[in-house]
């Protein structure tokens, strides 16, 4: 139960990836908020089985997008819980195209969710983090923000901005015991992914060191350790969690 006491804000936490990392936290003490935008049969089903195993979690419905419903989800986590501690920004979607065929709001969409939503919620929870001299941000990128990929020009713009964003922000609020650091995921086992899996799934395991897919809780795992305290001494970093695939380029 590292996580006792503390309480964290999970962007796109009802499916996939969020989902993991919203029973990780959890399942390690935190109480949790996230926010989702259109499952909410799977967000109601989160929070009730959470309950089961007496973990306290509220989803809220919102577009991480915009900045007023940001900020609205922020004050209602405050007005429940009156802190927050932690907060994951992992809300993404993606809309691959070749860039010279690309409508603009399949770019602006793409940048406005992945990265836009990193602004708003980080910048949301600034002033209540500050003054409590404590905070621990987690920026979900991608491995795609190192390696081009044909067809995710504004997929990896997104994340490489993000991965600057987690820098910069960290040099700005450190001295107030707020550390920010990201983590990179390779390929990992989601609805996002099922499409290109259907069609190569052994060629992409041939490329993982690991020989294997990545899971969500492979995700998950990583956030929840820079959520604690045995990372307190690490800020500005951009954890690769991909089994290796990287290694050779992708």
């Amino acid at each position: 139960m590292k996580l006792a006491g503390r309480v964290a804000l999970v962007t796109g936490g009802s499916r996939g990836i969020g989902k993991a990392i919203v029973e990780a936290l959890a399942r390690e003490g935190a109480k949790v908020a996230f926010i989702y935008r259109s499952s909410k049969e799977s967000a109601d089903k989160l929070v009730a089985d959470l309950a089961l195993d007496q973990r306290e979690a509220f989803g809220i419905q919102a577009d991480v997008a915009n900045k007023a419903e940001a900020d609205k989800a922020i004050e209602q986590v405050l007005e429940k819980w009156g802190q927050i501690d932690i907060l994951v920004n992992n809300a993404g979607i993606i809309r691959d195209g070749l860039l010279a065929v690309m409508e603009p709001d399949a770019w602006s969409d793409v940048i406005n969710t992945n990265l836009g939503s990193c602004y708003n919620f980080c910048n949301g929870v600034m002033r209540t983090m500050m003054s409590k001299r404590y905070g621990r941000i987690i920026n979900i990128s991608s491995v795609a923000a190192e390696f081009g990929n044909q067809g995710q020009t504004n997929y990896a713009a997104s994340k490489g901005g993000i991965q600057g964003l987690t820098r910069c922000l960290a040099t700005e609020v450190g001295r107030r015991n707020i550390t920010v650091n990201a983590v990179a995921p390779g390929f990992i086992e989601t609805d996002m992914t099922e499409a290109v899996r259907n069609a190569a799934e052994g060629e992409i395991k041939k490329r993982i060191a690991v020989r294997r897919l990545g899971k969500p809780e492979d995700i998950a795992n990583a956030v929840s350790f820079l959520a604690s305290e045995e990372a307190s001494y690490i800020t500005g970093h951009v954890l690769v969690v991909d089994g290796g695939l990287t290694l050779g380029g992708i």
